[in-house]
């Protein structure tokens, strides 16, 4: 038990890490695209911008995880595992943006009392995102150790 407590906890630090990469690349491109004038040819350049960051995030995240977190498979390539990582992640890209969506759009926007409990000032989308990643984070972790770890 000891092991599994110690492997989710270098697992939320890798993931802490992998979304500061993520947000420093969004931040640094949609600077970049504004600066040069990209942002008004292409109006959801900001959607480019998560996308780099993403991708820079993922690979980070890969390389961080089977340093420090699990224990890789021997009878796998690394490009076959890289691959199978990039799928997971994909999925769990997917499932952040229906929680954001249900969250967001079905929940909040529908349940009066809901918006009546949050005032104006509250950061809903900040509230939502924590969720959102929380439901991610053991999405990533049950599936990448059921997928990608070596078994005792």
């Amino acid at each position: 038990m000891d092991k599994l407590l110690a492997q989710i906890a270098k697992f939320g630090i890798v993931g802490v890490i992998s979304f500061i990469v993520d947000y420093v690349v969004y931040r640094i491109f949609n600077a970049i695209f504004v600066s040069v004038g990209f942002s008004e040819v292409f109006a959801q350049y900001y959607l480019l911008s998560a996308l780099l960051g993403f991708t820079v995030s993922v690979v980070v995240n890969y390389i961080l995880s089977f340093k420090f977190v699990f224990e890789r498979k021997e009878d796998i390539s690394r490009k076959k595992e890289f691959i199978v990582f990039l799928v997971l992640s994909i999925i769990g890209l997917g499932i952040n943006e229906v929680c954001l969506y249900l969250g967001y759009d079905v929940i909040y926007l529908n349940w009066p009392w809901l918006r009546s409990i949050m005032s104006e000032g509250f950061a809903k989308d900040v509230f939502f995102k924590f969720g959102a990643t929380g439901v991610v984070m053991v999405y990533n972790f049950i599936s990448r150790k059921i997928f990608l770890e070596k078994k005792d």
